[in-house]
């Protein structure tokens, strides 16, 4: 006899209740192991930056283990010159800040009585509760230093397994053309190539967005003839690789450095730092990173509110890469989002009759060979790609 709860939809079938316990450990898995997935994350993000310097290298017969050594040594002798520039400035600035902080508050509260209109301001001032903050500070520099010790544990070993990655690289491409189905390989290769350039795109615009704030800021300090000035811009460029949130790390540090020169200088610091931040915020930041991760300056301001709500200063660090990521594969997914019109036919077409060229080329290969035919495949096309694109422009120049 036929079984009547078959044709009852509000019967909950065993199956369904092992899917919804399923779903509910595999989320608590993944919040459990955020930390472990943003290191991962994190080294893909590195391998990805150095792999095409890696290659380069290699292109000019380096062995891919020397390029990599000497890769290591390049950037651990650029942080090592970065910390010993920056690092004792500021901790002697930050001894002195502590030090003749209730003196410069006790000034700044006079200063701002002296006239009826910033009354309200030194109200604010004189119960900022800076003396109890630094207080805390001092008593427990434990706690400060354990969290320090945590994140440079955690940088070494995201430094670690990048390099992993980079040595190893073929063989990680390999596991995944293995795991991945085969007519799903063209797209995979895309998917790759892409990221690579992506990821490429967010480290140029870092470097233009931080170079600037480290440029603007020397000017600014030797301008206005502040102490440290070189240190205070180097701290400034390291800050801002935090897109929005890391430039306003350097005002307070840069107002401080200028109280001594008095509070008229100390103002046209904490103004030019601000109308500067207003400009990168509005300007500069959704133009040059909208532009090499192809994102619309409305989704890149989303996409750091966004990773900054969820995990904080890392999440503001990561959101931009993450979001033109997850566009670009949703786009190779061949996943059309609601009201998107924009379907470019012919590049379907295209990449239609690339896979089936790959079926016939990659026919009897394993995995790893498989993976690298369609990667040679989605070179070529991009490639051809260049060309045309070099082309048009001259064309259009002429």
């Amino acid at each position: 006899m036929r079984d009547l709860k078959q044709d009852r939809p509000d019967v909950i079938t065993p199956r369904s209740i092992a899917l919804i316990v399923a779903t509910i450990v595999g989320m608590w898995l993944v919040y459990q192991l955020r930390t472990v997935g943003l290191v991962l994350l994190v080294a893909l993000i590195l391998a990805g930056t150095f792999n095409p310097l890696v290659e380069w290298m290699e292109k000019r017969g380096i062995a891919r283990l020397y390029a990599l050594i000497l890769l290591f040594v390049a950037l651990s002798a650029i942080a090592a010159l970065l910390l010993f520039l920056t690092m004792p400035p500021i901790i002697e600035q930050v001894t002195q800040m502590v030090h003749d902080a209730p003196a410069l508050q006790a000034r700044l509260i006079a200063f701002l009585n002296e006239r009826s209109v910033t009354v309200p301001l030194a109200h604010i001032a004189q119960n900022a509760g800076i003396d109890q903050t630094f207080a805390r500070i001092e008593q427990n520099p434990m706690g400060y230093s354990s969290r320090a010790a945590m994140l440079v544990g955690y940088g070494a070993t995201t430094l670690v397994l990048s390099f992993y990655l980079l040595a190893d690289g073929k063989r990680v491409r390999g596991v995944a053309y293995a795991i991945v189905p085969r007519e799903y390989h063209m797209r995979l290769a895309r998917i790759l190539q892409n990221m690579e350039t992506i990821v490429g795109g967010y480290m140029r615009g870092q470097f233009i967005t931080c170079a600037a704030i480290g440029v603007f800021s020397f000017v600014l300090l030797v301008a206005c003839k502040v102490p440290n000035a070189l240190s205070l811009a180097l701290f400034a460029t390291l800050c801002d690789v935090i897109p929005f949130i890391g430039g306003l790390l350097v005002i307070l540090p840069a107002v401080l450095a200028a109280l001594p020169r008095g509070l008229p200088v100390a103002g046209v610091v904490l103004i030019a730092f601000m109308v500067y931040m207003e400009f990168e915020s509005r300007i500069l930041v959704p133009r040059v990173y909208g532009h090499v991760l192809r994102l619309s300056p409305t989704m890149v301001i989303l996409a750091l509110l966004a990773g900054g709500t969820l995990m904080g200063v890392m999440g503001a660090l990561l959101a931009l890469p993450i979001a033109a990521g997850l566009l670009m594969i949703l786009d190779e997914l061949r996943v059309e989002m609601p009201g998107d019109d924009s379907v470019d036919r012919s590049e379907k077409a295209r990449n239609a009759k690339t896979e089936a060229t790959y079926e016939q080329m990659s026919a009897g290969s394993a995995a790893p060979e498989a993976g690298q035919i369609a990667t040679q495949l989605a070179q070529d096309i991009r490639d051809a790609d260049r060309v045309d694109e070099a082309k048009h422009s001259s064309g259009a120049a002429e």
